[in-house]
């Protein structure tokens, strides 16, 4: 089931998510949903936050960035998918890059954001094995953007002060309602 994807000022995006365990309800139907919508929105990650559940469950699929063979960053996304239940940041290293970032949560507003290369996670698979994985480049990238959103963050958090108030207009109509998708959002209520 394709769900509507919440967008910018809906509440549950600042929400810090919980964790679960092997008892939430519906869980695989769940991750199998988070899937559909995210390829259906054509996202390489997604969080359940941005589909109104404020619990750490995070899907990614780096395949969905067009490789370039002249690119070793965009090739390193190739078969890159991941289930991610209860992630937690370890630890961030490296010197901070900037890289320019899109969020399905924030339709048609793109901005270039400083991470640190690396990060470190700790998170659970889909049968609740718990891992410590050590993640470089665009991977740890999309898992910090991803991580962001089940912390109650935005990209447009880590922007700059006078870049973030250029975007203050368009992020208000995103917020009532006024942009464009290709793919089913939720606004908040009037």
């Amino acid at each position: 089931m394709i769900h509507p994807i919440y967008v910018y000022g809906m509440p549950v995006l600042r929400k810090v998510a919980l964790d679960i365990d092997e008892d939430y309800e519906g869980l695989d139907q769940l991750i199998e949903d988070m899937y559909e919508t995210m390829y259906n929105a054509e996202g390489l990650g997604l969080a359940a936050p941005q589909i109104g559940l404020p619990i750490r469950l995070i899907v990614i699929d780096g395949s969905r960035m067009e490789a370039d063979d002249n690119d070793e960053e965009t090739r390193e996304l190739s078969g890159f998918k991941k289930i991610l239940i209860n992630p937690h940041i370890i630890e961030e290293t490296g010197i901070e890059w900037e890289f320019n970032e899109g969020c399905l949560s924030i339709p048609v507003v793109r901005e270039d954001v400083k991470r640190k290369p690396e990060v470190l996670i700790r998170y659970q698979d889909e049968n609740f094995e718990t891992f410590e994985e050590k993640f470089e480049g665009l991977k740890a990238r999309v898992i910090q953007h991803e991580m962001d959103h089940v912390n109650g963050i935005l990209f447009t958090d880590r922007i700059s002060p006078l870049r973030k108030r250029l975007l203050n207009k368009k992020l208000k109509e995103i917020s009532k309602g006024i942009t464009e998708a290709s793919y089913k959002i939720k606004f908040p209520k009037k």
